[in-house]
């Protein structure tokens, strides 16, 4: 995993964050106020173009063995220039947060745990190489197990790597993964506290991805370490509200790198 380092949070910050978000100093949510819950996922435009995606129950992966995928799992940072195909991308998406039920509450049961099945991320993919995609900015929509067209910027994935220290890593790829938080999905049920869970999700989210992609001969490689303003502002977001969480760059593995 990339991550930043030498920008510690000060203690009197740090402190402050944790005091805040205690049980005990969070007042009441706005679901115990009553108020409407947000959407399970963002809004999109009638008019945006939609990419259907192969079902994920029709994709037929390979058979792993799960010990050796965990004890095998590591991060890969080079990548061999082959593009995934759409059923891999689909599986990939599928297994990191694919929708397995919506409830009547309504909340969602996906393929990753979440704090009170709050499920606070939109999925956005900087295309590459995926056969069958234009390189460009995508937004998975989960609930329909679509892919809607952002923006088919040949160059967004070198913006990217420019806001992002592991540039190579992810200029090499066939696709990054970009995991958006749309905060008020969490803080509406857990007020402040929300904040925490967000990022703990985000975690169960990434694994999913680690050893998903071990059935398809792909690596990945978490990506902590990017210039949040600059990499925001690529996909419009306030950095307050939505604002990203995580990246990783995923790619058909080169043997013999150095990975970890």
């Amino acid at each position: 995993m990339h991550i930043m380092v030498g920008m510690n949070l000060r203690k009197e910050e740090w402190e402050t964050f944790l005091e805040s978000t205690k049980y005990k100093n969070l007042g009441e949510t706005d679901e115990e106020k009553g108020f409407p819950q947000p959407p399970l996922e963002l809004v999109s435009d009638s008019k945006t173009a939609v990419v259907d995606l192969p079902s994920p129950l029709e994709i037929k992966v390979a058979s792993v063995d799960l010990r050796k995928v965990i004890e095998d799992r590591v991060s890969v940072r080079k990548y061999f220039k082959k593009p995934l195909s759409m059923n891999e991308l689909s599986w990939l998406l599928w297994c990191t947060q694919g929708v397995k039920q919506i409830t009547k509450r309504p909340s969602t049961n996906r393929t990753v745990p979440s704090a009170g099945a709050r499920h606070p991320f939109e999925t956005y993919l900087v295309v590459n190489r995926v056969n069958g995609l234009e390189p460009g900015l995508y937004r998975f929509l989960a609930t329909k197990h679509k892919l809607i067209i952002v923006d088919l910027d040949e160059t967004l994935v070198d913006k990217f790597s420019a806001a992002n220290w592991s540039s190579e890593m992810l200029s090499s790829s066939a696709v990054i993964f970009i995991w958006i938080a749309v905060s008020n999905r969490m803080t509406y049920k857990y007020g402040n506290r929300g904040f925490r869970y967000l990022h703990l999700d985000a975690g169960h989210v990434c694994q999913n991805l680690y050893l998903a992609t071990e059935a398809i001969e792909c690596g990945t490689c978490a990506v902590g370490g990017f210039y949040d303003d600059a990499a925001n502002a690529l996909l419009n977001l306030d950095g307050k509200e939505k604002f990203i969480v995580y990246m990783a760059t995923v790619g058909k593995k080169v043997i013999g790198t150095i990975n970890g």
